[in-house]
């Protein structure tokens, strides 16, 4: 294992689920690479792989949902529904419960989330970074402890990594 490997491992990178929508269809996955990239205006930077099929749909997609993840049963569920699977294969809406939110986007129940308009992408590697324009949300539950990249680490992925 290389010494970034390594670093990796333990990482304090916070897991978000990112869900979005292009016209009849939608789908989200596990992201374990996003950040605030500025304050004024609040823009978040959410990396999607190119291997995902919500990656497919994010670059005709208008908006994006990112879904904080906490350190609880509930979330972890969640995290494994959407990391483990592909909507290739997976209907994974079917399996948890939603609402429609800003831009008809998935909001998943029970989650803390914050959307806004996909205002630039770019290619970072094997992922894109989709700079988020925040315009709305909902943190009911944001003084919980987080779920953190090392506590995915076991997940099996849905695609390819």
């Amino acid at each position: 294992m290389s010494a970034f490997d390594e670093i990796a491992a333990t990482s304090t990178s916070r897991m978000t689920i990112v869900t979005t929508r292009a016209g009849d269809e939608m789908d989200g996955c596990l992201v374990g690479f996003s950040t605030q990239c500025s304050i004024d205006p609040i823009r978040q930077l959410v990396c999607l792989s190119v291997k995902n099929r919500t990656f497919e749909l994010a670059q005709r997609a208008s908006d994006l949902v990112v879904h904080p993840l906490h350190d609880t049963a509930h979330d972890f569920a969640l995290a494994r529904l959407f990391g483990e699977n592909t909507a290739r294969d997976t209907d994974k809406f079917a399996q948890c419960r939603w609402a429609e939110g800003p831009g008809g986007v998935p909001v998943l129940a029970g989650l803390d989330w914050f959307a806004g308009p996909v205002v630039d992408r770019f290619e970072v590697g094997d992922h894109v970074a989709h700079v988020v324009d925040v315009s709305t949300g909902s943190a009911p539950r944001a003084h919980e402890p987080w779920l953190m990249l090392r506590d995915v680490l076991d997940l099996d992925p849905g695609n390819p990594p």
